[in-house]
């Protein structure tokens, strides 16, 4: 029997919204709705919460990224009151799904790994996202461990820490006197700017800004992507798909650093949920459950509910059976409608739009290895940027190391994340093949797809030796119109951060109810509440 018959009818039958996923930007808006008083419905066909931005365990994971990675078939029915009933199918996101295992032993406790899907990922201590999980008080619901380490490639494999601070500056080895004077001067300049203004053009690119104050290309490069977070080679402009403004450019530096040190027992600019970034999600339903929004997993939605002219939304069709009324709609980004149908079927709404085709692509990989990429470190960012691993690389590889602090992996061993925006699998996979060369030995290994890199192998018995690796390409979408009550949700993206998926979806917010708030603004009182509550575990 199919567990979805086993569901009693879920009533209310109608509902302000349906959400129809469990990613953040789903569980955002169906949490923003609920506290302005919508009557919610959010549905997720898994059994766990998150969809695109869950954390699961590795078996879990695998199965996750195959079923999303299969195309669907869809057909088009007519319910019996003549309604049009569109039956929604899932569409893939990602493909090139490619797992080895680096060791002739199968891997230890794989139970006891609970990996992102999305990631890299993590937040910044003062960026925009943390300030709404205290906004909303769902920081009562999450722990976090800070990311105490960044390093960047210094070539020929080597990982060099960065001086992002002025006491990283002071502590580091890998500047000299005239350049941490010069960077330190730099930063001091910045500040000016910040509190005084400035007469300088701001939105000349970042770079050139660079080039004006003197910098060396080394110092350049540390601004431009391990702590500005650049995603193309900015010193190629003609060839770079999105050019930092100075404007940007110092904004990112100002909220870099007025990061650290926000927290007290957070040692770095950057922090990490424990046990992965999907409980960012389930903070995020809990919220919506205690604002009254009703929750329903292992419940897939079969169809859209038309009028008999395809004009206007109506609701949908359950795998129960039962169909349920909505004035909106969300869907995550792999739910697809089909943009034509057939005879005497005809959508008239010049807003219908589903977002079948991709915005770009990111190559993500996930390393487990038995020790840390650097002996002192335990949560690390790494930074490969522009042709720091082979000559022809355009985009930065950003690489996240995990430890069994955070509870995502067993005694002893290290998840690594990496990312780099691609515009298709032979470059992303080239990417990520050659920072996990640079980064990690490889005993066993079915390939190797750069030739390029082979003088990074240098010195492997110093790298720690990897044992499980999963590389994937992930379609970016970021559309979010379909009708005029149904609206797609955007897939997680190349950035590090959250900034860009949070203003996107308070954008979406707006367009469903343009006269609330986004999360209204808590009281005095409550706010001392959750300042009370902001501190992280040491």
């Amino acid at each position: 029997m199919d567990e979805t018959t086993l569901f009693p009818p879920i009533e209310p039958s109608n509902f302000d919204l349906i959400v129809v996923g469990t990613g953040l930007p789903e569980s955002i808006i169906a949490a923003a709705a609920s506290a302005a008083g919508k009557t919610v419905l959010h549905l997720d066909p898994n059994p766990f919460y998150g969809t695109h931005s869950a954390s699961l365990p590795l078996d879990d994971f695998i199965s996750f990224l195959r079923s999303h990675s299969e195309s669907p078939s869809l057909q088009v029915q007519t319910s019996d009151d003549d309604d049009v009933s569109i039956p929604l199918a899932t569409r893939p996101l990602y493909s090139n799904l490619e797992i080895n295992l680096h060791s002739s032993e199968p891997l230890e406790n794989s139970n006891k790994f609970t990996l992102d899907l999305g990631a890299p990922c993590a937040f910044l201590c003062a960026d925009a996202m943390i300030d709404l999980i205290l906004k909303t008080g769902i920081n009562q619901y999450m722990e976090f461990k800070s990311v105490d380490s960044s390093f960047v490639s210094g070539g020929a494999g080597k990982l060099e820490s960065v001086p992002d601070s002025r006491s990283a500056i002071f502590k580091t080895r890998s500047l000299l006197g005239p350049e941490k004077y010069q960077l330190m001067n730099f930063f001091k300049h910045v500040q000016g700017i910040l509190e005084n203004g400035s007469e300088e053009d701001m939105e000349i690119p970042f770079v050139d800004f660079l080039t004006k104050r003197g910098l060396s290309q080394k110092l350049k490069s540390i601004i431009l992507y391990t702590i500005a977070w650049a995603d193309y080679d900015q010193g190629k402009l003609e060839f770079c798909k999105d050019v930092i403004t100075t404007r940007s450019g110092i904004n990112r530096l100002a909220l870099y650093h007025s990061s650290i040190g926000r927290f007290s027992n957070a040692n770095g600019a950057i922090i990490y949920p424990i046990y992965g970034q999907g409980e960012l999600s389930q903070a995020f339903c809990r919220r919506a459950a205690v604002k009254g929004c009703i929750y329903v997993l292992r419940m897939p939605v079969i169809s859209v509910l038309m009028d008999k002219d395809g004009r206007t939304y109506q609701g949908v069709r359950l795998a129960s059976g039962q169909e349920l009324s909505s004035t909106l709609l969300i869907l995550a980004p792999s739910f697809t409608i089909p943009k034509s149908l057939p005879p005497g079927v005809e959508v008239t709404n010049s807003n219908h739009k589903s977002p079948s085709n991709a915005e770009g692509k990111v190559a993500r990989g996930i390393c487990i290895a038995k020790n840390s990429v650097k002996p002192e470190a335990a949560n690390c960012l790494v930074f490969f940027p522009p042709r720091s691993l082979y000559p022809e690389q355009i985009t930065s590889v950003r690489v996240l190391q995990l430890s069994s602090n955070v509870g995502v992996c067993p005694s002893k061993t290290f998840v690594t994340y990496l990312s780099a925006v691609c515009d298709d699998s032979v470059e992303g996979k080239k990417l990520l093949n050659a920072a996990i060369n640079a980064l990690f030995h490889i005993a066993v290994s079915s390939s190797s797809e750069n030739n390029e890199i082979d003088n990074l192998r240098e010195h492997a018995e110093e790298k720690p030796c990897l044992l499980w690796s999963a590389l994937y390409i992930q379609d970016l979408t970021k559309f979010h119109g379909a009708f005029n009550s149904i609206k797609f949700t955007p897939m997680p993206d190349e950035h590090l951060h959250y900034d860009d998926i949070l203003d996107a979806t308070e954008k979406l917010f707006k367009e469903l109810f343009p006269n609330e708030d986004f999360f209204a603004t808590t009281s005095t009182s409550d706010e001392q509440h959750l300042d009370g509550n902001t501190e992280l575990d040491p």
